[in-house]
């Protein structure tokens, strides 16, 4: 059983790292319900795996899978020798949400600390609102889904009370952080003290007023460092809707929140993953694709956003163990 810490993690030297410092490996689970992914998951599923791939080109990749799905993955991914596939139950594939958020802090003699340097915190997960406003009415494995790779890992677990999901916070990893909703799709961290926001000059845009509102708080504020932030905009995609025929592909079970055709979907190219030396983001065939070509993108990224998230909201980077000095 991985050790349960107790006690305030900052309190111990822990801190979160900025996601572009080194990555021991990316987790992601694997989408198959029927009722969240249209085609049961078929179209998405795809979307998922070259995301992984793309991911693997930079570090290692684990791909978490049902007992159901398994022999599936574990076939498809075979000859990528840099990912690994382990079965596991969950009730979706949000790992940005579910998983643990790793933390890290120094060993060795200058530091005083000859203990874990790595661990993870396990936060309450309620499907994004519990039985009255949740997203699907029993999250009962993936409740349980950061506990289990704490344990593959070998790595200590601190438990917490808190309700929170990890698309909703954005660190620099030097004391900083942001939370409004999921700011996984609004803006985040490029640098410490720089932030990249999505942005629309559409002034009938419903997004514009949040855009500049966001823009205006942030212009205004300072890092934990005291510098004054740094604001780079990217324009968002589209906008872009849920047509008639995404939503029929989506199995009506009662058990999730139905996908209505016309539905506004939260699309955005802040909502990437930062890998080891590359960026991996969404593509969505839409003309401002060329503004983020400087990364890696993975086409058909408009299945994930279909589910209610994209590459940042599939991902959980696992930082590496800091080495006794």
């Amino acid at each position: 059983m991985a050790k349960v810490m107790e006690g305030r993690p900052a309190k111990m030297g822990f801190r979160m790292p900025a996601e572009w410092e080194p990555h021991e490996q990316c987790w992601m689970g694997w989408p198959e319900r029927p009722d969240n992914w249209r085609e049961h998951a078929g179209p998405v599923q795809c979307t998922f795996a070259r995301t992984a791939i793309a991911i693997s080109k930079f570090e290692p990749v684990t791909i978490c899978a049902s007992a159901k799905q398994y022999p599936y993955v574990h076939k498809l991914m075979q000859h990528h020798t840099n990912i690994r596939v382990v079965e596991m139950s969950m009730n979706d594939s949000w790992f940005r949400d579910i998983g643990p958020t790793f933390v890290t802090r120094k060993a060795g003699a200058d530091s005083g600390i000859k203990e874990e340097t790595i661990a993870g915190i396990d936060w309450e997960f309620n499907a994004w609102g519990g039985h009255s406003d949740g997203c699907y009415d029993d999250w009962s494995h993936d409740s349980n889904v950061a506990k289990k790779i704490v344990e593959i890992e070998k790595i200590p677990r601190f438990p917490h009370k808190m309700v929170l999901e990890g698309g909703s916070i954005h660190v620099d990893g030097e004391g900083d952080d942001d939370t409004n909703g999921h700011v996984d799709n609004l803006c985040c961290f490029i640098k410490p003290g720089v932030v990249l926001l999505s942005w629309t000059d559409d002034v009938n845009d419903p997004q514009y007023e949040r855009s500049v509102e966001a823009l205006t708080v942030l212009s205004k504020s300072v890092d934990a460092k005291g510098r004054q932030i740094e604001v780079v905009k990217i324009h968002i995609p589209g906008p872009l809707n849920i047509t008639r025929e995404e939503a029929t592909g989506i199995a009506c079970t009662g058990h999730a929140v139905p996908r209505e055709p016309g539905t506004r979907l939260a699309a955005s190219y802040v909502n990437f993953y930062i890998a080891n030396g590359g960026i991996v983001a969404p593509e969505f065939g839409d003309k401002w694709d060329k503004e983020a070509r400087k990364v890696v993108m993975v086409e058909g990224a408009r299945e994930i956003v279909l589910g209610g998230g994209n590459i940042h909201c599939i991902t959980q980077q696992q930082p590496v163990r800091p080495s006794p000095s």
